[in-house]
């Protein structure tokens, strides 16, 4: 049999990972997919520098500037778009659709943003887009989501799915750095982009946890609606005053069902030392699922990389040469649930989502503050887990000293009003610091 013919677009780090896979495991993947896979042509912006990069191979290939032509290219069975972002990107991978062609893609941008769009042209054209490199690297959490999963009712998913990210805090944590020296560390070892923004700022998790979402509950896709929080103004204190209370700071997302909506949120969170995801360090990432039969599931590994990746980019080729030529009624849908089946079911706002909280300020060491901020708190119905007195060396001669709050669940906005009070007090000289804290599922 005739192997299927891959048109590849883009040839930086997880596009020459894809070729180095594939041409290295080349036989097992035949074995695997019951015919060979081979990349027929490249399409990247400097092709000089692509041909380099293949070396030997550099004759096996086509290798070229125009993108469309490699997607107009009827030889060409399968577009790999390795382009990333959500302008050329989604012209081509429409294109590609239009011309009746199966798509693979690591682009969660393009998906979180304009996946809708793009299913529904798949479906009406009775092809393929896989993507399970654009959700944690080389952990397969979308085919979990969307086949291992399938008999539960998945409650919520949380997850560390940003490498830099975690890196970050892990070094805050374990080195006391602050936030810009940790980033710099970063940067120097490749973690982090010259431009972090998207890692920093929560940008690329938030992606990311769109996709699952969309996948666990049968909603649309709903970037748009995400809460979106970012580490670049955590403190290195409240690293430290988390893990003398028994947690730890992670960036997570979170997107969990309730009766009254789904949650979709990124952001800073304390989470209890002794949990697996506490656990997780450095540039790794880590998915944890809920479902309604079979419990918590944990999915670690790798989330970036050339070549964790491109096992999930290979790992959809295989999945795709498998059902070419299957009645597309019988494949696994795009969102694991039947088109006519997604639900519309509210992605909640931030100020409606229930929550544990950390609370810092900083107050005058005079009698009665406490009794102030507690009563403010009472008020709002927030109930205190724990309240903390802690000096520190540099506001101790001040006259000053922090207070630490640990709140029962209560809602966000409840939260909000009482932090706008409690900052109205004179006896309170700093902003109050809030971070969520998620307790065990």
């Amino acid at each position: 049999m005739e192997p299927i013919k891959v048109g590849l677009l883009g040839f930086g780090t997880v596009g020459s990972g894809t070729f180095t896979v594939l041409r290295r495991n080349q036989e097992e993947i035949k074995r695997r997919a019951g015919r060979g896979i081979e990349v027929a042509r490249i399409a990247v912006r400097n092709p000089a520098k692509a041909r380099a990069a293949l070396g030997d191979f550099v004759n096996t290939v086509d290798v070229g500037s125009d993108f469309e032509s490699v997607v107009d290219d009827p030889a060409i069975d399968i577009v790999a778009e390795m382009i990333g972002g959500t302008g050329i990107a989604r012209e081509l991978v429409l294109r590609a659709i239009a011309h009746g062609k199966h798509v693979v893609t690591a682009n969660k941008a393009l998906l979180a943003v304009h996946g809708t769009e793009i299913f529904e042209a798949a479906r009406a054209k009775g092809v393929m887009v896989a993507f399970e490199a654009a959700v944690a690297g080389g952990i397969p959490i979308i085919k979990a989501l969307r086949e291992g999963l399938t008999a539960n009712r998945i409650q919520s998913i949380t997850g560390i799915i940003n490498g830099t990210t975690n890196y970050i805090l892990s070094e805050m944590r374990e080195r006391g750095l602050d936030f810009a020296t940790a980033l710099k560390q970063a940067q120097a070892l490749g973690y982090a982009e010259a431009d972090p923004t998207f890692d920093v700022e929560g940008v690329d998790a938030a992606h990311k946890l769109t996709i699952m979402s969309a996948i666990a509950f049968g909603i649309p896709m709903q970037f748009d609606r995400a809460h979106i929080e970012g580490i670049s103004k955590l403190a290195s204190i409240d690293i430290k005053y988390a893990e003398d209370l028994g947690y730890r700071i992670k960036l997570l997302g979170i997107t969990r069902r309730t009766e009254r909506g789904i949650e979709l949120r990124v952001h800073p969170t304390l989470i209890s030392a002794k949990r697996l995801l506490a656990n997780v360090e450095g540039a790794m990432n880590a998915v944890e699922v809920h479902g309604d039969a079979v419990g918590a599931t944990l999915y670690y590994g790798k989330g970036a990389g050339a070549e964790p990746t491109a096992s999930a980019v290979v790992a959809d080729l295989v999945d795709v040469t498998r059902l070419h030529t299957a009645d597309p009624g019988h494949r696994v849908p795009h969102l694991a649930f039947q088109p006519q089946s997604v639900s519309d079911t509210p992605v909640l706002p931030i100020d409606e989502v229930m929550s544990g909280y950390y609370l810092r300020l900083r107050v005058a060491d005079v009698t009665g503050v406490l009794a102030d901020i507690t009563r403010i708190l009472a008020d709002a119905g927030i109930s205190i887990d724990a309240l903390l007195q802690k000096e520190s060396e540099q506001i101790a001669d001040n006259g000053e000293t922090d207070v630490v709050i640990i709140t029962h669940d209560t809602l966000e906005k409840n939260v909000n009003a009482a932090i706008a009070r409690i900052e109205a007090l004179s006896t309170v000289v700093s902003n109050v610091t809030k971070l969520r804290i998620e307790a065990q599922s």
